[in-house]
């Protein structure tokens, strides 16, 4: 067996015996080297692997880590990711990328049901959980909306579902979905500290209000070795 495949099934054995804990971080790369015996290339190749297994993940400047087991969100019905990850324990943080006011195209346009070229705010997130960049959310939002959340502080802690329906009373009552798997190029692997090119779930979601108006047009970029969807699909019955 390869030395780096060695040191990769003894960490992961240590990890799946929970002798190293979720959240615990892995040694330096230079007691690694001395543990083992080998160089600093074959360490990092047996962290690589377990980082794509997701077994671990990268924190730059900080080291290594555990990660805890895969997160799940179901889509049964409408809520938001901290929402979601809320009831199962799990801590989410945001990350703003960019905010701005731009014409939209012929796509963003007929979603949010405007004249292509009209302006729309567009916002641009790194969405975290337990640390980790789980997903990029790109957002289209009428330029009122979106001048009122700039700035603000909850696009940092919160979901836009909540702040769309707590602070600004617009309520939200259903939204549509199309998924698909696609390959991320290389801005996408940097944002999302992507260490190959796994795939990745991009999820279009045209969310509308009480009114049955849309609302809120997004682009989710999700990683699959952290987190994964489940639905519950039942029967239909011929009468």
């Amino acid at each position: 067996m390869p030395l780096y495949s060695q040191i990769r099934e003894t960490l992961r054995a240590e990890i799946e015996r929970q002798t190293l804990k979720p959240g615990a971080q892995l040694p330096p790369e230079s007691a690694l080297m001395q543990q083992f015996r080998v160089s600093r290339i074959t360490v990092r190749q047996a962290l690589a692997h377990l980082q794509s297994d997701g077994l671990v993940f990268k924190v730059p400047g900080k080291g290594t880590f555990v990660s805890h087991p895969k997160a799940t969100q179901e889509i049964n019905h409408l809520e938001g990711f901290a929402e979601a990850m809320g009831r199962q324990g799990r801590g989410t943080t945001n990350r703003v990328l960019s905010h701005t006011v731009i014409r939209c195209n012929d796509v963003v346009a007929a979603k949010l049901g405007i004249e292509p070229g009209s302006y729309v705010s567009e916002i641009r997130r790194v969405r975290y959980l337990d640390s980790r960049p789980v997903s990029l959310d790109v957002t289209y939002l009428s330029v009122e909306i979106g001048e009122a959340l700039r700035g603000s502080e909850a696009l940092v802690k919160r979901d836009l579902f909540s702040i769309l329906e707590e602070d600004m009373k617009i309520r939200l009552r259903f939204a549509d979905l199309d998924i698909a798997a696609i390959s991320p190029d290389a801005a996408m692997r940097e944002i999302l500290q992507m260490p190959d090119d796994s795939p990745l779930l991009k999820i279009e979601r045209l969310t509308h209000n009480a009114q049955n108006e849309p609302v809120d047009f997004e682009y989710l970029f999700v990683r699959t070795d952290y987190l994964h969807y489940t639905l519950r699909l039942e029967r239909k019955r011929n009468s």
